[in-house]
């Protein structure tokens, strides 16, 4: 089994977190939960940066705290259903909530440290001066996505509560729960976006 953790050189280079699972043990460098370099600027942009992580920060723990509580959901409800024989059908629909509001509340904290999948191929082959305006060019675009996701999320959000619309099971939560995490979430991260471009396009 690989292992990196304290103790070994190569952890002495990164200085950051262990993480072990499914059989290996590596430390990640501390660039890994860091904000973006192009994020830590003063002046009048990196105000609005400063109320954002804190912001992030408190949703990336309220997420981390939700996909915990989902996997403490599912684990009770396997063992009421096989070991118990008290099987129910709320865990699914609540597991489903926390795990869509751990995902669309951490969003912006993941973008703020460009965590989000990204293919950086043609970043080894442009000039610098050209891959500053291929991502400057891809958050804008990613930018306007978020806006429209959030303006269409918000739009569901609004007829569900109108409405009282609720799910089809027995249990019956309303669907206006689910629709404000992803409407909450792609404002937030269209916020970071929008903070995140300005701040590269006067960089570049």
């Amino acid at each position: 089994m690989a292992n990196f953790c304290p103790g070994d050189e190569v952890h002495a280079a990164y200085h950051s977190v262990c993480v072990r699972g499914m059989g290996v043990t590596a430390a990640l460098p501390p660039e890994t939960f860091a904000v973006s370099p192009e994020l830590r600027t003063g002046g009048l942009l990196g105000v609005p940066q400063k109320a954002l992580d804190g912001i992030n920060l408190l949703m990336a723990i309220g997420s981390a705290l939700a996909i915990l509580l989902a996997g403490i959901v599912l684990t009770w409800e396997v063992a009421g259903r096989y070991f118990l024989g008290t099987p129910s059908d709320w865990q699914d629909e609540l597991s489903v909530f926390l795990l869509i509001g751990a995902t669309f509340a951490s969003a912006a904290w993941t973008q703020a440290r460009r965590g989000h999948v990204s293919i950086e191929a043609l970043a080894h082959v442009l000039p610098p001066g050209i891959d500053r305006l291929r991502r400057f060019l891809a958050d804008l675009i990613s930018l306007l996505f978020c806006v429209f996701f959030a303006w269409k999320a918000w739009a569901l959000l609004s007829e569900a509560w109108e409405e009282g619309q609720t799910t089809t099971s027995a249990w019956g939560p309303p669907l206006w729960i689910p629709y404000a995490c992803m409407t909450f979430g792609m404002a937030l991260l269209s916020l970071q976006l929008l903070v995140q471009t300005l701040q590269f396009g006067r960089r570049a």
